[in-house]
Parts: structure tokens; sequence; C-alpha cells
């Protein structure tokens, strides 16, 4: 056991030295963590024998939960809903689109039966969250129009809709065909899928804003547990559980938790582990001896999928919206095919289903050659469309939260002898880094300014630096950018029903607004979320 570990600890140590070299070389990562995998698999230099397929479906459908659930997560929903439509289509109608044309190509083309045809298209009709991601930030590509936040919502969103695809035609093949079987599986894998992910999410917003944990280890180890029953209820119901881990990812990603940072801090870890084993598992399972076989025809579909059938639908799905020309070409590049595409083919292949053709190889080629050429190409295809603004942020376009930190306070209640009962609150010295924020009168919530004078049983809300003090409330602090729907807005003109902005900080001043104060960009502004 002890060389088995060893032997973990070395190859993990190897992948974090190949994602340093991979960035230095301009190849995107997760296809360095497949090759580590070739040279270590059984044709590889290090001849590990390995090609238990059960067990690397098992293991890659696990680790698929927390990348999906992590894709909604880590999805700004306000730089997103702009474009949301657009990538909602791209995600459900797109990947229908993709995998029937690649299956009509597989068919015809490549001279594949029908039905398996069609499963090579299911298999490939999605693109990859975690490479996109990984290119997206490596690259820093800030890309114009919105188009980076429609790529995370479309490769975060569309994984579900190739699985359904997959399980349905497998189910086919298996000799479950009739139309009111199919029909079925349809509408429990979209309605079963929904209505897990609204349940467990409305579950997890209750639990997170109710339940106070000792620890915030502990509330990372709940939302583990919840994102697994999120995947694992409904699909036991025939339901589409990646589906629902998604829903429960994007609205707790984009609600207001407690330690939303630290949450962010270890997902982001723990999704990093997964790509990374499900990625060298992947190239561990393969047997590069068998790929001359299948070679041409996965470089023609790879073909067909990049230069044709991607850019058809992406055409067809965004020129209705009047999205710009250089923007539907960019789209259509970034349509990378990655680990979710293996693990589905690793489904097909333990499945009970019959297939003439290598499934798994032929879809491991696709691939390979889609995150070595659209991965390394995308930066010199978006510049030389002009998709390049420099004033962008993609890292905006995800929810890490490095824009907005939580503040903790001091609650002081002014009992009858307090000096400071009758004093207006600009008479006040106040410790350095101090500030009162918020007065809790009675049932009233009080925004204070300097004229406003304290009275007995008053309770002061302090902001401090640190505290070692029992937090009462957790204040949200969030910079105004050039997108932001607040921007030129006076407060007394936006509606916030569960939200009070107690403090906006403008360069190096800091004041208290009231509801004439208007929004301006780069402000910084602290609020309360109810």
């Amino acid at each position: 056991m002890e060389l088995a570990i060893i032997g973990v600890a070395f190859i993990a140590m190897l992948c974090v030295l190949f994602d340093k070299i991979s960035a230095r070389l301009g190849i995107p990562m997760l296809l360095a963590f497949i090759l580590l995998g070739m040279i270590f698999g059984s044709d590889g230099l290090f001849k590990i024998e390995f090609e238990d397929f059960k067990f690397a479906e098992q293991f890659c459908s696990i680790a698929l939960i927390f990348i999906i659930f992590y894709g909604g997560f880590g999805t700004n929903w306000r730089e997103g809903r702009r474009v949301a439509p657009q990538s909602a289509l791209l995600s459900s109608v797109g990947v229908l689109l993709t995998a029937l044309l690649a299956g009509l190509f597989c068919h015809f083309a490549l001279g594949f039966a029908w039905l398996e045809s069609m499963l090579i298209g299911a298999v490939l009709g999605s693109t990859d969250a975690a490479s996109v991601f990984s290119v997206l930030r490596s690259k820093k590509l800030g890309l114009k129009y919105a188009t980076a936040s429609m790529l995370e919502l479309e490769s975060g969103s569309n994984d579900p809709w190739a699985y359904m695809l997959t399980v349905i035609l497998l189910s086919v093949m298996q000799g479950g065909g009739s139309a009111g079987e199919v029909v079925y599986m349809i509408f429990a894998q979209v309605v079963f899928g929904l209505l897990g992910g609204v349940l467990f999410s409305l579950l997890g917003l209750f639990a997170c804003k109710r339940l106070k944990t000792g620890s915030e280890g502990f509330e990372a180890i709940f939302i583990t547990a919840l994102a697994l029953l999120a995947y694992a209820v409904p699909a036991y119901f025939g339901g589409n559980g990646y589906l629902s881990a998604y829903i429960l990812g994007i609205v707790l990603g984009n609600s207001s938790i407690n330690n939303k940072k630290s949450l962010v801090n270890y997902f982001d870890g723990m999704t990093g582990i997964a790509q990374m084993s499900i990625f060298f598992l992947l190239g561990l399972l393969s047997f590069p001896s068998q790929m001359p076989g299948i070679i041409l025809p996965a470089v023609l579909l790879f073909l067909f999928l990049t230069f044709i059938a991607r850019p058809l639908v992406v055409s067809a799905i965004l020129l209705p919206f009047r999205t710009k020309r250089n923007a539907i070409a960019v789209v259509a590049f970034a349509g990378f095919r990655g680990a979710t595409s293996i693990v589905f083919a690793i489904v097909a292949t333990v499945s009970e289903a019959q297939t003439q053709s290598d499934v798994f190889h032929m879809v491991f080629c696709v691939v390979l050659l889609s995150i070595a050429l659209q991965g390394s190409l995308l930066p010199l295809v978006s510049k030389k469309l002009h998709m390049i603004d420099e004033n962008e942020n993609v890292l905006k376009t995800f929810t890490d939260y490095s824009s907005e930190t939580h503040i903790r306070f001091i609650p002081l209640e002014l009992d009858e002898h307090h000096a400071w009962i009758g004093c207006r609150i600009r008479d006040i010295t106040l410790p350095p880094k101090t500030r009162i924020v918020l007065i809790m009168r009675r049932e009233e919530r009080v925004i204070p300014k300097g004229n406003t004078s304290l009275l007995e049983n008053d309770t002061l809300i302090l902001s401090a630096t640190e505290s070692q003090h029992e937090d009462l409330v957790e204040l949200a602090e969030q910079e105004i950018d050039n997108n932001h729907e607040w921007l030129g807005q006076r407060l007394a003109d936006i509606h916030l029903p569960d939200t009070i902005i107690v403090l906006v900080k403008r360069g190096n001043k800091a004041f208290v607004p009231n509801g004439d104060t208007r929004l301006r960009e780069h402000d910084r502004i602290v609020s309360i979320h109810q």
C-alpha cells in the first residue's frame, strides 16, 4: 500500500509540474494531464496495466458531479444574464442539432450504423466546461460583447443535455425503444432534473441562512453532501442528476450565503483535483496502439464538427439575436470537446448496447485534437477576429468572489449610562478603522448620518478590521463597474427589497449614502442582505 501511496503522490506532483510547463508552452493544461496519463498507461513508458472501464465510469461520473456543480457555482449571473437566452439555446437546442449533424455525418460519410452514428453524435454533442474555463482563465481572454459569459453559461449547462441523449440512445440500442418509453425518458430526464435542482436549491438556501455550524469546514461538508443528493435523488427516479446539480450550483453561487469565499476556495481545489484525476485516468485508460485504426474517421469527424457542424448550429441560433459575426465565429471555434465526452463514451462502452466501432478511442482522438488545436489557437483566432477587449476582465465572468469581501462587525448596545447617548455621530471619536454602519432602533434600521443623534437602547453596528465577537450579520462589498445595472442610478430609484446599502467607498473617501446618492463607476458599496 505504501508504494501505491508514493505513486499517487508522485503522479499528483507531476500533474502540478505539467500545469506549469503547459502554461509556459501555451498548451492547455488538461491536454498535459491526458498526455501524462498516456505516458503512464499500458502503451506508455511505465506500462501501468489499467483497463477497468467500469471503475473509470463510476469514478468519473462522481467527479463530474462536482465539476458541473462548480460550473454553476462559479457562474456570475449578473454578468451572464444578458446573454442567458443565447446560452440556454446553445446548451439545449445547440446540443441536439450538433448531435444530429454529427450523427448524419458518421452514417453517410463514415459508414457507421444509424443508432451507433447517433450515439457518437450524442457523446460529442456538448462542449467541455473545464476546457473552456481553463483556456479563458489561463489566457485571460477578455472578449467583447459578453462572449466569455456566453461561453461559460453554455459550456457549464450543456453536459446534462448530451448525457440525456446518450442515455436515451443507449436504452434504445438495448431494446427499450418504444415511442412511449422514449417520451417518458425525455420527460423524466428534464422534469425530474429541474424539479430536483429547484427543491435542493431551496433546501440549500434555507439551511445556509438558518443553520450556524461550528466551523467553515462543516459548511463545505454540508454543501458537498447537498450536491451529491442533488445528483443522486433525481437520477434514482430517472431524472437528469447533472442538470439538478448545475441548478443547485448556480442558485447557491449567486445567493448571499455564509462563508461563500471559503466555499469557493474549497470547491476550486476539489474540482481541480477532479479534473486532474479525470484527464489523467482517461489517458491511463487509452491504448495508443489501437488508435491507427480509427485515426482517419476521428480526424474527419473532428474537422466536420469544428468547421461545419458547430459554425452552422451557432450561426442558426445567434443570428436571430443580431450577434456580431466575429462573436459568432469565436463562439463557434470555442466549442471544445473534453472530458465529459470521453466519460460519456465510457458510459457507452460499459453499457450492454452493442457497437461495431471503438467508440471510446474515436471520441478520445476527437477530444485530443479539439483541446490541442482549438484550445491553443483560440487566443490567436480571437485576436485575428478583433474580439479582444483590453478593458474587459474575464475573471468577472466567474464568481470567484475576489471582488466581493465579507466584513465582520461588532454590535454595541447603548444602555442608560452610556456616554454617547444624546451625542451626534459627527461628535463621537471612534477607534481607527472603525465606523458606525447601521443603527438598530427598536424594530427600525437607521442609516447613520453625521447629524444623527444616538438614543438610549440603540444598538450600533460597528465595522472593524478584525473582531473576535460572534457575527451578528454579514456585509457584502462589491464594485460598481461599467456594466453594473446600478451605474448612474440614485439609491432612491434602486429597488432593494432585501438589501440596505450602508456605505459607499469612492476613491480614498468613504461616506454614508442617502437616497440622492448617485452611484459612479469604481464605487465600492457595502450592503446588508437581510
